[in-house]
């Protein structure tokens, strides 16, 4: 049975959950946008009755939650569901849903690729997932893409960690880089109102967290499509509201705009305590050229005076990246830029990726200026070898400080070992009975590229 477009909700809302004893699973691919947005689907759920369940070909629901950022995120979303597929053969009650970013773009390929699929939903509708798998169950195969949202779906969650939280300050993004197809899927942006965003705190803090990470696509920019009193209400606002509610002790944002951080931002990081000093801001190329045919509404100069401007006014600030290598047209010299900008800025750490296609964006339609694979792996690799090099130098200079750590949990490599956060973001490993969610200070004593070892201080 082919899905339908769902254009009026057919099932009323139920007055108790009808799905007691029955499992879910859930697999997000992407963005910390999307691991929030799984947690809301997953509280929506458990408040249904449901249990999660940690393997997909068991469950009585599949979710997964799709990106679609690069290219082999296709890929794992299809080969995902060619192995539901054989699940559902075996087992014809069990329901599929696919959401998300590659769901809002792709709606009709799913459907025509995977037929089996139950429930077809997007962006700004992941709040009715049990509305629609009510119908679905009822009715057979739904879909239903909304094209933009007016409002931030605010919904309860289920949290993974009890020590730490996600809060969503807005929605959208109002750039055109020209590799990005978020602002086709996520759609414009939307601030949630200030007072609301505090009370989630609050709640939070009451609930135990202590540390939260505020949540948008360029969240610089929050703020600017609310009048609140004749005035915007501005980002290094918000960071000072939400500093001030007790019992959080540490605050992280993602992500801001390197166009758009400015020094009144800076100044509200140094002067809130619970701020953590700790920047990410997303470089992408170190070429003028290529950063003007990304439409990034920068140049190489006015990133540095950005990182000048971070690190004059905050204390033990430390820097992360994201660095695009391989974009249409990006010559060796375009290249040669980019490593000169690392060089100079001294990221302490940085995601590096190989530009991709994705259709629909601008620069996908530059056929004619795409790079050789081979020369791309190779300006890749030799990137990852600067920054490897640079990350190491960064954190042997940290050796013999002692630092407060939020423990995490086990160590995933090493399982006598806790592993924690600094609040510059770094990942220390040491031997200590602490628990998850507390607090642990650490005298470090060895230094690897990507984290440290320390031993109780």
């Amino acid at each position: 049975m082919s899905l339908i477009q769902l254009d009026e909700p057919r099932v009323r809302e139920r007055r108790r959950p009808t799905r007691s004893g029955r499992t879910y699973a859930i697999r997000t691919f992407g963005c910390q946008m999307n691991v929030h947005d799984s947690e809301g689907i997953a509280g929506l759920l458990e408040a249904d009755g449901m249990k999660r369940i940690a393997e997909p070909e068991n469950a009585d629901l599949v979710v997964l939650n799709t990106c679609c950022i690069r290219e082999n995120a296709d890929q794992k979303l299809y080969g995902t569901l060619g192995m539901l597929k054989k699940a559902k053969d075996q087992r014809p009650g069990m329901l599929i849903a696919v959401g998300g970013c590659l769901a809002q773009k792709d709606e009709d390929i799913i459907q025509e690729r995977a037929p089996w699929v139950d429930v077809v939903f997007g962006t700004h509708n992941f709040d009715r997932v049990v509305s629609l798998l009510d119908y679905a169950e009822e009715w057979g195969p739904v879909m239903e893409i909304l094209e933009e949202s007016t409002e931030v779906a605010v919904v309860p969650v289920k949290r993974d960690v009890a020590h730490s939280a996600w809060v969503t300050i807005m929605i959208g993004c109002n750039n055109a880089c020209t590799f990005c197809i978020v602002p086709a899927v996520r759609g414009g942006e939307i601030s949630r109102r200030p007072g609301d965003i505090v009370r989630e705190v609050e709640s939070l803090s009451a609930d135990g967290v202590v540390e939260v990470t505020l949540l948008g696509q360029n969240v610089n920019s929050y703020g600017r499509d609310l009048e609140l009193n004749g005035h915007k209400t501005l980002f290094a606002e918000l960071l000072r509201q939400v500093g001030a509610v007790e019992g959080i002790e540490r605050i992280r944002y993602t992500s801001p705009h390197p166009k758009d951080f400015r020094e009144d931002v800076a100044v509200a990081m140094a002067e809130t305590p619970a701020v953590c000093e700790q920047l990410h801001l997303p470089l992408q190329s170190g070429s003028d050229r290529i950063l003007a045919a990304m439409h990034r509404g920068y140049n190489a100069e006015r990133f540095l005076a950005k990182v000048e401007l971070a690190r004059r006014l905050i204390p033990n600030l430390a820097l992360s990246t994201d660095i695009i290598v391989g974009f249409p047209g990006e010559t060796e010299e375009d290249f040669q830029h980019t490593l000169d900008v690392v060089e100079q800025a001294r990221f302490d750490s940085a995601f590096t990726f190989i530009y991709s296609p994705r259709p629909g964006t601008a620069a996908a339609e530059l056929v004619d200026d795409f790079i050789d694979k081979d020369v791309v792996h190779d300006r890749y690799q030799r990137l990852g070898e600067l920054q490897h090099s640079i990350g190491l130098e960064t954190n042997r200079a940290l050796i013999g400080q002692t630092v407060e750590l939020l423990i995490d949990g086990p160590s995933k490599k090493d399982p006598e070992r806790k592993s924690g956060r600094t609040r510059t973001n770094k990942l220390v490993h040491l031997k200590t009975e602490q628990p998850a969610g507390s607090f642990a200070d650490a005298r470090l004593v060895e230094a690897t590229p990507y984290f440290l070892l320390g031993e109780p201080a």
